[in-house]
């Protein structure tokens, strides 16, 4: 028996029990699809069915900030399954090969690609993918199985998936859910984003709607590599405009990547922070935030000042770097938008535009959990408990498993987030779900047989 949710070609089978179903379809999830894919085809005895569901109506990681010449801050090494595989026909070289451009992006000397190239990169896996991914979809709801197993023990968990502006309800079954729902756009208290106040979330998508000659002035909030690279964006794009970069500490703080300070994202790193005492924990982010938070790569700042001195040297003054400031008031009047800035003192900037590259909050998963939540333990700080294979820490109450793709910062560590560590991660809950199934069906087969006639 097979369903379809409204508007999709992908086929549910609502009869079958899913070993897993992948909440979000990003690179964190798209990467558990190939490590379950590449499991399958060595292992086709003990083989693992997957469904995705995702809000988007096609694939798509950070489109709003593919700006030109915008280049990855990790190694293309670091793809959705070379540290876990390097044999892998899914990696960014079989990508470059696959397409002609080996040869070239060899010639072009760097461990670094375009995010538009990485971008296309992450497409091509996915197009791979397609049967498997049930797009312009959103899980709504988890609830336990009311049919339970001869040990007394919740069979599975039942997936409400909905198509986004369907009423239809499609119920799908699964032994395991693995949470990737990404990252959720932070704006400073009592800001509200509109058609003049745009998070950097939406910035391209918010920019092409605008002609750029009715923008003679714009203020980017923010000292990370995003409010960098849009700063740069706006003053190379809007060239007759007013650039005002609000930034918090004194100009640009540079990205530690040395090779010492990386090793602090490698798959081992992970067990450092997770076995390490409170302490360790601490350290790690005490002294290496500074490789990835509130921080921009040398070339992106060189640029900049590069930029203020040429003006410096003509006489002419467009981009305005005001240090030590943060945006306290958002005022909307008309097409003038008026934005208050606190430093030594307070001044008030007339733009038309003004983008916040503010940051995201971390994933929550507590909403999506619903009445699950009261299964899963917490620690002393109120957070989820998580196992070092990223599975949420419950009662027995719970016997199917809930993995996170992000939001365990607090339990694993700086790459929670961040591209660096999906491939081994992936492979990680793979071999979690796994080892888990293979103790079912041993226990399984250790239970007594009922009585004939029952």
């Amino acid at each position: 028996m097979a369903a379809l949710v409204e508007g999709s070609s992908v086929a549910v089978r609502t009869s079958a029990l899913y070993d897993v179903i992948g909440v979000g379809f990003g690179p964190s999830n798209l990467s558990l699809a190939v490590a379950l894919e590449e499991h399958n085809t060595h292992n086709p005895n003990e083989r693992i069915t997957g469904l995705f569901v995702e809000r988007q109506e096609s694939f798509g990681w950070h489109r709003n900030m593919l700006l030109p010449s915008a280049t990855m801050q990790i190694p293309f090494l670091k793809d959705v399954a070379t540290l876990r595989n390097p044999a892998s026909r899914y990696s960014f070289v079989s990508y470059l090969h696959a397409s002609g451009r080996l040869a070239g992006f060899i010639n072009n000397q760097t461990f670094f690609p375009t995010r538009q190239e990485f971008h296309k990169y992450l497409e091509w896996v996915a197009a791979q993918f397609t049967d498997q991914v049930l797009y312009g979809s959103e899980v709504i709801g988890l609830r336990q199985s009311p049919a339970s197993d001869t040990a007394g023990t919740p069979a599975y968990l039942e997936v409400d998936v909905c198509r986004r502006g369907s009423p239809l309800v499609e119920s799908v079954r699964a032994r395991n859910v693995v949470i990737s729902t990404g990252l959720v756009p932070r704006m400073p208290e009592g800001i509200q984003q509109d058609d003049r106040v745009w998070h950097s979330s939406e910035f391209l998508t918010r920019f092409r709607e605008t002609n750029p000659a009715d923008i003679t002035s714009v203020a980017v909030v923010g000292a990370g590599q995003s409010a960098a690279e849009i700063t740069r964006f706006m003053y190379d794009t809007v060239p007759h405009a007013q650039v005002y970069a609000i930034v918090p500490s004194y100009g640009y703080a540079l990205a530690d990547d040395t090779p010492f300070a990386n090793q602090v994202f490698d798959p081992g790193a992970v067990d450092d922070y997770y076995f390490g005492t409170e302490r360790t924990r601490q350290a790690f982010w005490d002294y290496h935030r500074n490789t990835n938070y509130s921080v921009a790569d040398d070339e992106v700042i060189r640029d900049l000042y590069r930029r203020s001195y040429d003006e410096d040297v003509r006489g002419g003054r467009r981009l305005h770097v005001l240090n030590l400031s943060r945006v306290t008031e958002v005022k909307r009047g008309g097409d003038e938008t008026r934005v208050l800035v606190s430093s030594s003192d307070v001044q008030e900037i007339v733009v038309d535009v003004c983008v916040f590259a503010t940051g995201y909050h971390n994933m929550e998963a507590t909403h999506l959990l619903g009445e699950l939540d009261r299964h899963c333990l917490r620690d002393a700080a109120g957070r989820h408990r998580v196992g070092r294979d990223y599975r949420l820490v419950a009662d027995p109450e719970l016997g199917c498993g809930i993995y996170l793709q992000g939001g365990t910062e607090h339990t694993h560590g700086l790459t929670s987030s961040l591209l660096s560590n999906i491939a081994v991660r992936s492979g990680e809950i793979t071999e979690s779900v796994i080892s888990h199934r293979r103790v079912e069906r041993e226990l399984a087969q250790a239970l007594p047989a009922e009585p004939a006639g029952r």
